[in-house]
């Protein structure tokens, strides 16, 4: 992460873009490592934990029926909570994680390790499923890893 995000601050400065995340399953993990480096408040806005099915579609404006037809562990729900906190907060970058941790809560179509991810930048939306093998921190971890890599790779193409 130590030099993940200084060249994600760099190129968030340089565009003049702001970011938010809206996190399930980590819990917070991702904003809590991005303002960790000084300087974070030039290019980082907010978070939004939403944790429960009723803070995705209150806050983020998930639609209640791509929550129910496709649960929240789900391409559908990433996208919309990507682009739902970018609304909220009014940023230009998005990033959204919502998985199953474990150790319990796993599923045979959705086990303990699936995360799904969605990164909004710049008005275009994207979104990627994960299988992590591990503890419930090891997860939440190789999440953040993904995540801030993915970001780094989409912003170097932006």
């Amino acid at each position: 992460m130590k030099n993940i995000v200084p060249q994600i601050a760099n190129i968030l400065v340089d565009k003049k873009w702001t970011m938010a995340t809206a996190e399930s399953c980590t819990g917070g993990l991702v904003s809590a490592t991005l303002t960790d480096f000084s300087g974070s408040s030039a290019w980082f806005s907010g978070a939004i934990v939403a944790y429960s099915n009723e803070v995705k579609m209150s806050l983020l404006n998930v639609p209640e029926a791509i929550i129910k037809e496709h649960g929240a562990v789900s391409e559908q729900t990433v996208r919309a909570m990507a682009e739902g906190v970018c609304r909220a907060i009014g940023t230009d970058i998005g990033l959204s994680l919502s998985g199953v941790a474990g150790p319990t809560g796993g599923s045979p179509e959705k086990p303990v390790g699936t995360v799904w991810m969605g990164w909004h930048v710049n008005g275009t939306t994207y979104s990627k499923k994960f299988l992590f093998s591990g503890d419930r921190m090891s997860v939440k971890q190789q999440s953040l890893h993904k995540i801030l890599e993915h970001l780094l790779e989409i912003l170097k193409q932006s």
